[in-house]
């Protein structure tokens, strides 16, 4: 047993522990489990590929915490703000150091997600070399794809182990450059054997549209993956652009389209753009997390949008508001979707009070990074607690929104990419905009996708990373990577500290 504790921490390039470190005061917890079981001399691993593809499924559920790699994504944005309240939401200044860049490679939430993240891929591994069919091995690849993706783009080095190799041997260590390609050989060669699903409830695992995906993000993404210099700037080929394009195509003639009413994609319906899907995880940290304490269901009153951001609105686009409490009707709890701002409401239309202030409960537009008053911010709810749907990791908006920014890339298409912005802004309710440049496609990608987890790369992408809002002053270029953790480094000397760091 020793041996193996022993073996379990080299695969995860220096974990200490296999729990998941939640360190809101007030999170839900989960646990993780692994029963990895390895030669300590190297060897031969074969396991039941049909139980280790569901619990790789099953893994997918540590992505919709509040922490972690969601954090990694959204609280270093400028569409998310983690307000101390009191005591609440201090926690030793995890969130607030992730929020105005001033992380370090000791940062637990840093950590947290390279285990996370480098453990699942692992398993991926233990999958293809356990005899699995056609059809599982290319859900294993695109899984494997999938998690070295997130290790790619937070982290630019990858590491890799085989199953066979013991604890004597240090994992070897992709660049960046190198991941991608691996990532992109992955995604073909799981393609071919991957089922067309199209728009239905059987969305928590792999498909060609899935796959097809993630390959656009790649090619969209591939200037930043491939560039010297990891702050950019960045050039954008033509052929890569037209290659996005042709995935997203490929998305929509497995028959996806756009959902009518923005919300029903966060309900429990059947919505025609969820791609991908958590089948484990749900989306309740989503709402707990934002909500004050004195609403129903009772929330941790943490995060909020930041006022700048939610200016880019207009009041008639739906994805900004939507329902009246009286349209509500009951079990409704008084939220409405959207972003909750001024007077708040019980389910029978009575204003809220903040018990701990003993007035009005009113969200309001300002809040500070600390010292923030208990209802100070705009709160964001997208999946609703009366009728919260799947966890979305992969949408058909997101897809559709790539091929019009490929477009304005210098792709080659019908449409032109301003076309292809307006037709999507009259489907949310939204006036038809003028012209199209890179800091217009940007808000309108933050508009649809705000809150989903993706706005760190597009900020990247687009160069607005490195600038200021809210509270966050810090530019420093190197922080467009993370770290890579001290105890990774410790572990695994074929690793290297990130510039800056």
């Amino acid at each position: 047993m020793k041996e193996n504790i022993t073996i379990l921490k080299k695969v995860l390039l220096g974990a200490v522990g296999m729990s998941m470190a939640l360190t809101a005061c007030t999170d839900l917890n989960t646990t993780e489990k692994d029963s990895v079981v390895i030669n300590t001399s190297g060897g031969k691993f074969e396991g039941d590929p049909a139980s280790l593809l569901s619990s790789v499924y099953a893994d997918l559920g540590a992505l919709t915490d509040q922490a972690n790699v969601y954090a990694l994504y959204e609280q270093t944005t400028d569409e998310m703000l983690p307000p101390t309240r009191g005591v609440d939401w201090g926690d030793n200044g995890v969130w607030r150091t992730l929020h105005q860049h001033t992380w370090d490679p000791t940062h637990q939430q840093i950590l947290d997600s390279w285990n996370q993240l480098n453990q699942r891929a692992f398993k991926c591994n233990q999958i293809l070399a356990s005899s699995p069919s056609d059809a599982q091995a290319a859900e294993a690849k695109f899984m494997r794809a999938f998690f070295m993706f997130f290790v790619m783009d937070l982290y630019g080095q990858v590491p890799f182990r085989n199953v066979d190799e013991g604890v004597d041997v240090n994992p070897k260590v992709m660049t960046r450059s190198e991941a991608f390609d691996f990532i992109v050989k992955d995604l073909e060669e799981a393609l071919p054997n991957l089922s067309v699903r199209g728009p239905s409830a059987d969305n928590g695992k792999a498909s060609k549209a899935s796959a097809n995906f993630l390959l656009a993000k790649l090619y969209l993404n591939k200037a930043v993956y491939k560039s010297a210099v990891p702050e950019g700037p960045y050039t954008f080929d033509k052929a890569d652009m037209d290659k996005v394009i042709g995935y997203v195509d490929a998305i929509t003639a497995d028959g996806y389209s756009f959902e009518p009413q923005y919300f029903d994609n966060f309900r429990t319906v059947a919505s025609k753009e969820l791609i991908f899907t958590s089948p484990s995880g749900t989306p309740q940290n989503r709402i707990y997390m934002t909500l004050h304490y004195d609403q129903n269901p009772s929330g941790w009153n943490g995060f909020t949008t930041v006022a700048d951001f939610y200016a880019k609105f207009e009041d008639n686009d739906s994805r900004k508001h939507a329902e009246s409490i009286a349209a509500l009707g009951k079990n409704y709890y008084g939220i409405k979707r959207g972003f909750l701002i001024g007077q708040q409401y019980k389910d029978d239309g009575t204003p809220l009070v903040d018990s701990r202030t003993q007035k009005p409960l009113v969200f309001t537009e300002d809040v500070p990074l600390t010292g923030a008053a208990t209802n100070k911010g705009i709160r964001v709810i997208k999946y609703h607690p009366a009728d919260q749907g799947k966890y979305i990791f992969f949408r058909y908006a997101d897809a559709y929104l790539m091929k019009a920014e490929a477009i304005m890339r210098g792709g080659t298409a019908s449409q032109t990419a301003l076309e292809m912005v307006n037709a999507l802004r009259a489907v949310r309710g939204a006036s038809a905009l003028g012209s199209l440049n890179e800091s217009a496609m940007l808000d309108e990608r933050g508009r649809e996708l705000y809150w989903e987890g993706v706005r760190r790369t597009d900020q990247i992408r687009f160069g607005t990373f490195t600038s200021t809002w809210a509270e966050k002053t810090v530019t420093e270029p190197f922080r467009v990577l993370f770290p890579i953790p001290q105890q990774a480094l410790d572990s695994n000397p074929n690793l290297q500290p990130n510039p800056g760091y």
